[in-house]
């Protein structure tokens, strides 16, 4: 019979994986803690119908990619939910349905979330993945959309690649600018439009603008001359995106406009912005975000600007150990006691146990190996110590403890041991 295999698109984590997780996330929690944002949770699923207006019905996300099942027809809860495919509209739920506009702003904040999307199999792409993401509710100002992008900035100067890493910047306008303008996209491409992919025949009408995003060949042809809107915004849009790019350029961080960042969503209003990086295969985008000002109203509450990013962790992770920019992790292993009879076996566990109470890590036998095939565990381990403990020694009082790293060996009382090896592994 064949043993059950993990679902396609998951991961197991072993503790070398975990160790860069928590290398990670340790470092955007500082990040972030710098800035001043603070730490929300939000559950694993919502109702459906919180996607669906939150990231809009035209994305692929909402349209293709999303978990949804209804809980328990049986027990009357007919109301579809889905597995959280993104950060951005949960937490929008929260701040309005626990009043935080109360707060005063602006109210800063961020997460570290499980993701779900059925997503096709492809390298740093998983239908389980996880996301690293900030939000800014309650300020207008481009110095947010500024403090927003330089947080994330520094985040990849603290791991070591922000060279590795272009920034892009774009202003996608308000929803009035881009009414006018998704009238002119249209008529652009009114001629082309039996040409145009099944998928963006659907947005022609919903969402034109989406159609500058697509990634199928004869699409981006039809698209290359299309007006931009970068070229529309009306003038405080503008003021606004040129206040963005002087506050990046007193930070020093290094952009380039990309005019055709759309983003993958429906919420975005003025500000998009991608970091991309070139170093690991085909060309990625790390950490992408922007400004939503009509989100937060969308969602029921009240008329309240927001701007965040989203970063997968997955991707990210996969980019250090590809530029070789994650560090090695050695498990601290303290103490090791070799035992040979019953009476080092009770007397290591009392050893053991007391030392773990102190913060020692340390470890016994506990399946009856051989002197030599525990010293061989020992090394195995790395442990920095081990004490070899048999009956002799324990009616002697007196033991061996050897340091792993320089085989030098010492006599130790084993009446004062305890004490002593504290001292020894803090001094």
């Amino acid at each position: 019979m064949n043993s059950i295999q993990r679902v396609t698109g998951t991961q197991d984590f072993f503790p070398e994986d975990l160790a860069k997780v928590d290398y990670v996330t340790r470092i955007f929690k500082e990040v972030c803690e710098v800035h001043d944002y603070h730490q929300y949770d939000t559950p694993t699923f919502e109702y459906t119908r919180l996607f669906k207006r939150g990231i809009g019905e035209t994305t692929d996300i909402v349209n293709k990619e999303m978990f949804t099942f209804i809980p328990r027809q049986d027990g009357g809860e007919e109301e579809s939910i889905t597995l959280k495919p993104e950060g951005t509209a949960s937490i929008v739920r929260l701040y309005n349905q626990y009043s935080l506009n109360n707060k005063k702003p602006p109210l800063k904040l961020f997460y570290h979330i499980p993701c779900f999307r059925n997503e096709r199999n492809q390298k740093g792409r998983f239908k389980e993945f996880h996301q690293f993401g900030i939000e800014v509710f309650g300020s207008d100002s481009a110095t947010v959309d500024a403090e927003v992008i330089i947080l994330a900035y520094r985040f990849f100067e603290k791991l070591g690649i922000v060279d590795k890493i272009e920034l892009e910047i774009n202003s996608v306008g308000s929803f009035e600018s881009r009414k006018a303008y998704n009238e002119k996209l249209r008529e652009f491409l009114r001629p082309n439009f039996d040409n145009l992919c099944e998928t963006c025949k659907d947005r022609f009408e919903k969402n034109p603008m989406r159609i500058i995003d697509c990634k199928e060949h004869n699409c981006q042809q039809i698209t290359k001359n299309a007006p931009l809107m970068i070229d529309n915004l009306y003038e405080d849009e503008k003021k606004h995106f040129e206040k963005l790019k002087k506050l990046l350029d007193i930070a020093n961080v290094k952009y380039k406009v990309n005019p055709y960042i759309v983003r993958g969503l429906d919420y975005y209003t003025k500000t998009a912005f991608e970091f991309i990086s070139k170093d690991i295969g085909s060309q990625a985008t790390v950490c992408g975000g922007g400004r939503y000002d009509g989100l937060v109203a969308e969602l029921g509450g009240p008329d309240v600007t927001g701007i965040g990013f989203g970063l997968g962790r997955e991707r990210l992770i996969m980019m250090l150990d590809e530029l070789g920019k994650m560090p090695k992790f050695e498990t601290k292993y303290d103490l090791y006691i070799a035992t040979l009879g019953e009476d080092a076996d009770f007397k290591s566990f009392e050893i053991v146990n007391n030392l773990r109470q102190k913060g020692i890590v340390c470890d016994k036998d506990h399946v009856g190996k051989s002197l030599k095939a525990q010293m061989k565990y020992a090394d195995d381990k790395n442990a920095n110590y081990t004490l070899m403990l048999g009956d002799n020694e324990i009616a002697s009082g007196k033991a061996m403890l050897k340091n792993m790293k320089t085989s030098e060996q010492q006599e130790v009382n084993l009446s004062t041991f305890e004490e002593d090896f504290i001292k020894l592994v803090k001094a």
